[in-house]
């Protein structure tokens, strides 16, 4: 290639872990805080849908700035591939994390674990860990369609 010319460079796979890691593990610690509250305070007097769906915007505000400091410190980069790949690891380091507080600390079985997600509160949860993956690759876009303005 020229001098000068645009080449283009793998995105570097350990700042993207290491962004996801961060991203993940802020997350979850506000989130199993929030997650207290939202059992022990909130559920008992509203239900656990309403519950779910009054912690659900929290976390994400959490998760929106969060992703931003991460792939701000690790300097991710914008493309979509690159941003998908942060929220996915991410998404799956999450879910590894719940899978063993429930099963090591609350001592749930994997199937009691898994069909929590078949209720109503089960489903929103998933469909707010879903998003938390999804917001790197939000921001990105987001970024991008502010520039071409």
């Amino acid at each position: 290639m020229e001098p000068g010319s645009l080449e283009r460079h793998p995105p570097d796979r350990r700042g993207v872990l290491l962004a996801g890691v961060a991203y993940t593990l802020g997350v979850f610690v506000v989130a199993f805080a929030v997650g207290a509250v939202r059992v022990t305070l909130l559920a008992p007097r509203i239900g656990p849908t309403a519950a779910v769906a009054l912690e659900a915007p929290v976390v994400l505000s959490v998760s929106w700035w969060l992703s931003g400091w991460s792939t701000r410190r690790f300097r991710v980069a914008h493309e979509s591939a690159t941003r998908i790949s942060m929220g996915l690891a991410a998404f799956a380091l999450l879910m590894i994390l719940e899978l063993a507080i429930a099963t090591l600390v609350f001592g749930e079985g994997l199937d009691a674990y898994l069909a929590r997600f078949a209720t109503v509160p089960g489903l929103l949860g998933l469909a707010t860990q879903l998003a938390f993956a999804a917001v790197p690759w939000i921001q990105a876009r987001r970024d991008s369609a502010g520039r071409q303005s």
